[in-house]
């Protein structure tokens, strides 16, 4: 169809003429309502968005031990084999705030445990919040 033809169409209809794609010769185009069409676009990429995985949590505590720090491991691990993101929290009550740099280190050696379970990449850094530590990693 005439250009000029379907943009005459598409506004005797009161709609919009939307190309669908320009990598064929002519391209192709459609009658349809512009901001649903946008609106159904922006639809299916947050659903692609969300089908990454979920959020899930692994709370550390300041007097963990080692042993429960590979325990811990082992369930984030289980979480990455699903594709969720782990989000990793380390708490800190009272004068535990004040041994900050040794929480730290708490929280840096989860990492390496987990690491050498599975290779992860960080999404976010260890970062600083009023009640302790977090970061965010997922599977590599």
């Amino acid at each position: 169809m005439n250009i000029f033809e379907a943009i005459d169409l598409a506004k005797s209809k009161g709609l919009d003429l939307i190309q669908v794609t320009e990598k064929v010769e002519p391209p192709i185009c459609k009658i349809a309502d512009h901001g649903k069409y946008l609106y159904s676009i922006q639809k299916k990429e947050k659903k692609i968005k969300q089908h990454g995985g979920e959020l899930k949590e692994i709370r550390l505590g300041y007097k963990i031990s080692p042993h429960d720090t590979e325990t811990k491991a082992k369930q984030a691990q289980k979480f990455l084999k699903e594709g969720d993101k782990v989000k990793v929290s380390l708490v800190l009550r009272g004068r535990e705030k004040a041994f900050a740099y040794m929480a730290k280190g708490k929280i840096e050696a989860f990492l390496t445990i987990l690491n050498q379970l599975t290779p992860i990449k960080m999404e976010r850094e260890i970062k600083k919040e009023p009640r302790g530590f977090t970061t965010i990693i997922s599977k590599q």
